[in-house]
């Protein structure tokens, strides 16, 4: 028997529940992008905020493509659950902030006109880093946004929000860009303006783009997972999700209109997200892709693998602290050394299985921001980076084809020019000062490098 809200009577008391009517709530909030990551993330919070008092804010649920997650949700009427493990807690609970899924290809114009209705007050996303349809210098790939992208999405929907005279709408990046608020207002600007000169001002005066830092290590849910869910629920759930207990959303307090009291349920609202953000690229993103590249070279496959071989833990202890902290200017409230340590503790946690193939998926996307900003801020201060040097040799010996199938949207360009080199590999990105021809590697290095090339 599947979980649907015919079936609720079926659902193993143990599942903690919400309490709020979900046929009286409106959507508030359509989001681009409806994978696991956002299932245990932006709609956990909303749920629990509405589940708090917050009314109207049901989320519409968008695939671009993929009809996946609608063929788990929809059957389900939108309900899942979401279960936190580690090793001493397996909580469960049923979320039912998601209302719908709609796949773009096929509902376009129903999505479009959610958007444009009064009581929509939010757009968004976590489409990873591709999904901004970005060409090599940082502007809008407009080809590629016409193409297959929600650019054309938004700007009719809000083409409809002018016309109707309504409040603008606040665009919301989840996603791990520096500076995500900003880069979506610059890149929906860019298509703006190559399409509708007249939306593109109405758009700057009426519409927000907060930034934001979300932070949850949600691994992709496998067959077993399920297996194991419905044994422990009593009925199967398609769209279940797993994750940790630790969970972190700083947004910047830069709405158009109304939205959800976040803040009540653990979320912080703040005038600067730029500390959180840049901590959790450089140092946890930072280490999760030296530990997918290098930990696959060594034959791990699982994150908590990774981190408890001794070389690489050494390693990403050095990442983290000696080249990636002293780019960072803390917040008053952040302690480094602290956040350090406890991304040790939760890579370490074996009841997730975190998969390195997963982390490793488009590395061209990231490697900017995670990498080569720590690179760069450490060469003007006269410092190396033997680690992240490490790992981008890893990232050349997987481009290669070291870890089978590369899954990245620049992988056959770069295969072919790197050969090896990881001073092409920075050039590529634009980073010109040769940085391995001055640092000693240690024994641990030494010994990673020599199952990376």
């Amino acid at each position: 028997m599947r979980l649907a809200n015919a079936t609720l009577g079926q659902l193993s008391k143990e599942v903690s529940r919400f309490s709020y009517d979900r046929n009286a709530q409106n959507i508030g909030i359509v989001h681009f992008g409806i994978g696991a990551f956002h299932r245990a993330h932006q709609a956990w919070y909303t749920d629990k905020a509405m589940d708090a008092g917050e009314i109207n804010w049901a989320i519409l649920g968008v695939s671009m493509r993929s009809a996946d997650v609608a063929n788990q949700l929809v059957p389900q009427d939108g309900l899942y659950t979401l279960s936190e493990r580690s090793a001493a807690l397996n909580k469960t609970r049923l979320i039912g902030a998601v209302q719908n899924v709609a796949v773009a290809v096929r509902e376009r114009e129903y999505i479009i006109s959610t958007l444009a209705k009064s009581s929509t007050h939010i757009a968004s996303f976590t489409i990873t880093e591709k999904g901004y349809c970005r060409d090599a210098n940082g502007s809008l790939d407009v080809e590629l946004a016409n193409s297959a992208s929600f650019y054309p999405i938004i700007a009719a929907a809000l083409r409809r929000r002018y016309e109707a005279r309504l409040q603008g709408l606040t665009l919301m990046s989840c996603d791990n860009l520096a500076q995500n608020g900003i880069q979506l207002e610059k890149l929906m600007l860019e298509y703006l303006f190559h399409r509708d000169k007249q939306l593109a001002d109405w758009f700057t005066s009426n519409c927000t783009c907060p930034s934001t830092m979300v932070d949850r290590i949600v691994p992709a849910t496998t067959d077993n997972d399920r297996a194991e869910l419905a044994a422990q629920i009593g009925l199967n759930d398609f769209g279940g999700v797993m994750t940790e207990p630790f969970s972190q959303w700083v947004i910047e307090d830069k709405f158009a209109g109304p939205r959800p009291k976040w803040e009540n349920v653990g979320a912080d609202l703040v005038a600067d997200v730029r500390p959180y953000e840049t901590a959790k690229l450089r140092m946890l993103n930072g280490a999760h892709s030296f530990l997918a590249y290098c930990g696959l070279n060594r034959g791990h496959t699982y994150v908590h693998e990774a981190i408890s071989d001794p070389e690489l833990r050494e390693s990403v202890l050095k990442l983290m602290t000696l080249e990636a902290a002293p780019t960072i200017k803390a917040a008053a409230e952040q302690n480094l050394t602290s956040y350090a340590a406890s991304l040790m503790n939760r890579f370490s946690n074996p009841a997730l299985a975190h998969r390195l193939s997963q982390i490793a998926i488009d590395g061209s996307q990231k490697i900017p921001q995670r990498w080569l900003e720590t690179l760069a801020y450490n060469a003007r201060n006269g410092r190396q980076c033997p680690a992240i040097l490490v790992g981008i040799t890893a990232w050349i010996s997987h481009l290669q084809g070291a870890n089978g199938p590369v899954d990245d949207p620049r992988a056959k360009e770069l295969k072919s020019i790197l050969e090896g080199s990881t001073d092409k590999a920075l050039a590529l990105f634009g980073f010109q000062k040769p940085m391995s021809s001055n640092w000693i590697p240690s024994e641990s290095d030494r010994a990673i490098i020599a199952t990376s090339s």
